[in-house]
């Protein structure tokens, strides 16, 4: 199992706790990813924390796609990639219609297709094999759409990117899963059972059969909460917290991937009490209607030993290569060690 520290984004202020990245490189994580919302961006912190440190990979979970153009995505992966001495890791998004049409002003389109597009376009950049063309239905190269010159080139990356940089993407609902084992080389799960694997294999196995890999080839890169202390109930409570966020409020009624992803995790009824109360502006009593089971069964909280037993089913299900890599949102020094015990 691979260890990785989720950083996020900044709140009013940017700053980057360097001390706790430097103890995950020194306990042996593998990686260290940042964040972007409507504020910080993902990149500017990656390249400062590849820039410290020497040897863990730095990615981006995640680069929001609608923000920036493929080309432009593949030579920031070139170029971080090149000067870290191959420590970089591609993680994309599509984000959300809030973000990508009320903060970066376009459409969000069909993200999907948007997905699958811009990975296929990244990759020819990076292999380099002639100059990029691509007719897709989100994405042309040369762009011959309203506004053109008619003058567009299709060009060769000047920098010689490596084609084996890794590129994940964050997806829950099943097409959106499917395609990334196509087309990517891992996917981000916001959050997963370990016992519970049936749920994204049906689009895991489809995605690969299409790209003619096996599940060797594909990581499964789960974030998982992980807060140690002996008053399980509050640690539960801050889980319950982002819970209850995403389930209730990143969405629409019946437009809601994390409501609908909770139920196909068999927690039906309770995504949607959690969903009308958010929405009806009780968040405490969402935060409260969130069950303790789904808690216990995607984070590890409570005391040490608490901890240390649940660790078991995500180490079970490492060995079923069902999860490759856990990625921790972890503050505490002491839950970093035993996570580096437990797993390392």
């Amino acid at each position: 199992m691979k260890l990785g520290l989720l950083l996020g984004y900044s709140g009013a202020k940017l700053s980057l706790p360097m001390d706790t990245v430097k103890q995950a490189e020194s306990l042996g994580f593998d990686s260290v990813w940042t964040a972007e919302a409507y504020g910080s961006d993902a990149v500017t912190p990656a390249a400062w924390i590849l820039a410290q440190t020497s040897t863990i990979k730095v990615g981006t979970a995640i680069m929001q796609m609608p923000a920036r153009t493929p080309a432009m995505c593949a030579m920031t992966a070139m170029s971080l990639d090149q000067l870290s001495g191959g420590r970089f890791i591609v993680g994309l998004g599509a984000s959300g219609p809030q973000v990508v049409e009320g903060w970066h002003g376009v459409p969000y389109g069909k993200p999907v297709t948007r997905t699958r597009e811009y990975i296929q376009i990244m990759k020819k950049i990076f292999e380099r094999e002639g100059p990029v063309e691509f007719d897709g239905g989100m994405y042309q190269m040369p762009y011959k759409g309203p506004g053109a010159t008619g003058l567009g080139k299709p060009l060769k990356s000047i920098l010689h990117g490596d084609p084996s940089i890794p590129i994940y993407t964050a997806s829950i609902t099943p097409a959106g899963v499917s395609a990334s084992a196509e087309v990517a080389d891992g996917v981000f799960p916001v959050w997963m059972s370990p016992e519970k694997y049936s749920v994204l294999e049906p689009s895991i196995s489809k995605g690969l059969e299409k790209s003619g890999r096996s599940k060797a080839d594909f990581d499964v890169a789960p974030f998982v909460g992980v807060i140690m202390d002996d008053n399980i109930d509050g640690c539960r409570y801050f889980i319950k917290d982002f819970l209850a966020l995403y389930i209730g409020g990143m969405g629409a009624k019946g437009k809601n991937f994390y409501t609908d992803y909770a139920s196909r995790m068999g927690y039906g009824d309770a995504a949607e009490q959690v969903q009308d109360l958010y929405l009806a502006g009780k968040k405490d009593e969402a935060r409260n209607a969130v069950p303790d089971a789904l808690v216990d069964e995607i984070a590890l909280v409570g005391p040490e030993a608490r901890i240390r037993e649940r660790a078991a089913d995500w180490k079970a299900a490492s060995k079923r290569g069902e999860v490759n890599s856990m990625l921790l949102n972890c503050a505490q020094a002491e839950a970093m060690e035993v996570m580096a015990d437990c797993f390392l």
